[in-house]
């Protein structure tokens, strides 16, 4: 893997790492009690929170195997946008998400989307050397 590769894989791990850690923290605090303001999904939080610990797990593929990081962005991306699904049935069919719920999961699964497009992108930049 060329330098300037080498070095924009390893930004993109930096950022799925901050990026678990935060949703962790935000999850723990609110699992621990903290009001967020608005309807908490519990279910939805327990997933968030779970999936943060896959952010960072998937950070370190990352950081040491682009192709199997790459994979572990697609498994990633794909959890997300079925929950996004399932959030904005909920949000749609009954009371019980609020749309900050729903944004919240366009956002993560739009990080997870440019985050899996970069490496897919560094991927092929590598294969057409």
């Amino acid at each position: 893997m060329s330098g300037r590769s080498r070095l924009l894989t390893h930004g993109i791990a930096g950022i799925a790492l901050v990026f678990g850690v935060a949703t962790v923290a935000a999850g723990a605090s609110v699992l621990a009690g903290r009001d967020t303001g608005y309807l908490v999904y519990r279910p939805l939080l327990i997933f968030n929170t779970v999936m943060g610990v896959a952010y960072a797990a998937a950070a370190v593929l990352i950081w040491r195997d682009v192709a199997r990081g790459r994979l572990a962005a697609a498994l990633i991306l794909a959890l997300n946008l079925a929950m996004l699904g399932f959030v904005v049935y909920l949000f749609r069919t009954s009371g019980v998400m609020a749309v900050d719920s729903v944004r919240a999961m366009v956002f993560r699964s739009a990080v997870w989307l440019v985050i899996f497009g970069a490496l897919v992108w560094i991927g092929r930049r590598e294969l057409s050397k």
